[in-house]
């Protein structure tokens, strides 16, 4: 299971009557929440009619169920998908069925639904009841972290749903340099970018020095300008644009965006060393936000050097 999941979930899911009761629905939902909220996106079935479907009073939603749509819907955790059943779903049966076949085009990690509606896709492990999650082999096998090649493919196979849904994206690393041949393919992860609608807000974040200890020597603000310029046509082509942070000081090396933040040790360089893997870990969100404050320009956890656009 990756980093940040992608979830399918019928109707029935936010419909207090599918329930024993209120709190017993509470009390999944809130579950379900906390998951989403942290780790997930939920996709936008039929090109947003699931969303306008919950969003009416067709149907006695329950109190939690709507606070999740809210909070899914102000955090941007809907991913929007094209209609994959030629008919529109009259059913919450219906509705799974048209998640399976959107899963067939785009694969989910899974599909959650009321144990009605569960029982009646029993031969598709992708689908369960939200009562069953945590004996569901795909939720249960979530892990706050994944072991990884430290290969651009590898970082694009873990990083594919935040390149694709996220709309700020910080790389925080205190060597990154884009003339340097290691950082090359970093240059392919933000090309990578292109074609998203609204552009994401892309940040790039390192010290001013290059070398350690008495090799150490500060690199002026017109230098750093020279070697990111490097990726200036490749941005300009890609309708992108990124901003650059230049600290004094800091060690740690994250991905940080408004869906997910992660913690990655050897920061974006490559190699082509097969056997160098690497660890990355998922933050909490609180650890994330605080790090995404440390980083801003207003704080005063470090002292900011040079900031400038490319291009």
């Amino acid at each position: 299971m990756p980093l940040l999941a992608e979830y399918a979930i019928t109707p029935d899911v936010f419909d207090q009557t599918c329930y024993g009761s209120d709190e017993i629905g509470a009390v999944y939902l809130q579950h379900l929440k906390e998951v989403l909220l942290s780790e997930g996106l939920v996709r936008n079935l039929r090109g947003g009619e699931w969303l306008s479907l919950l969003k009416a009073d067709d149907r006695p939603w329950h109190l939690r169920g709507k606070e999740l749509l809210k909070k899914l819907i102000q955090q941007g955790r809907l991913r929007l998908c094209k209609s994959c059943l030629p008919v529109y779903p009259s059913t919450d049966a219906e509705w799974c069925q048209e998640a399976l076949s959107c899963h067939a085009v785009l694969p989910l990690n899974g599909i959650v639904a009321t144990r009605t509606v569960a029982d009646r896709f029993s031969s598709q492990p992708l689908v369960a009841s939200i009562d069953q999650l945590p004996i569901t082999a795909w939720w249960a096998g979530r892990s706050p972290s994944v072991r990884l090649r430290r290969s651009r493919a590898h970082y694009k196979e873990n990083l594919h749903l935040v390149l694709e849904c996220a709309n700020s994206i910080m790389f925080i690393d205190p060597h990154i340099d884009p003339s340097l041949n290691r950082y090359s393919d970093l240059v392919s992860l933000i090309g990578s970018l292109a074609g998203r609608n609204p552009v994401p807000l892309i940040e790039i974040h390192r010290v001013c020095y290059v070398g350690s200890g008495p090799n150490r020597s500060i690199v002026v603000a017109a230098d750093w300008k020279r070697r990111f310029r490097i990726i200036e046509a490749s941005l300009v082509s890609a309708g992108l644009s990124v901003e650059v942070f230049v600290w004094d000081d800091f060690h740690d090396r994250y991905l940080i965006s408004d869906l997910i933040g992660i913690s990655i040790p050897y920061g974006f360089d490559t190699t082509t060393d097969p056997t160098d893997i690497t660890t990355w870990t998922r933050l909490g969100r609180q650890e994330r936000d605080d790090i995404q404050k440390e980083f801003h320009p207003a704080s005063n956890r470090h002292a900011l050097r040079h900031q400038f656009r490319v291009p």
